[in-house]
């Protein structure tokens, strides 16, 4: 559900929507790790100015958190 969501919604924020790939780690029973990869172009507008995007997604993806009982922290980072 957060993977599909992240993916539609950050698709729709950049230049390059077919740079865009989302990574989910385990980190351990109530925890995940989200990585967000986008083009090195597109990071400045994920992360948001003075990070009111990225922040506004994490609190959308900490309302998972009440319905699915996991912890999230995301990462964005430039795909390679």
């Amino acid at each position: 559900m957060v993977e599909e969501f992240l993916y539609s919604y950050t698709k729709l924020l950049v230049n390059n929507p077919e740079d865009i790939s989302i990574e989910i780690i385990e980190i351990d029973e109530g925890f995940d790790e989200i990585r967000l990869f986008a083009n090195s172009e597109d990071i400045g507008k994920l992360i948001g100015k003075e990070g009111r995007m990225i922040n506004s997604i994490k609190t959308v993806i900490s309302g998972c958190k009440a319905k699915g009982g996991k912890n999230y922290r995301v990462n964005v980072k430039a795909k390679e």
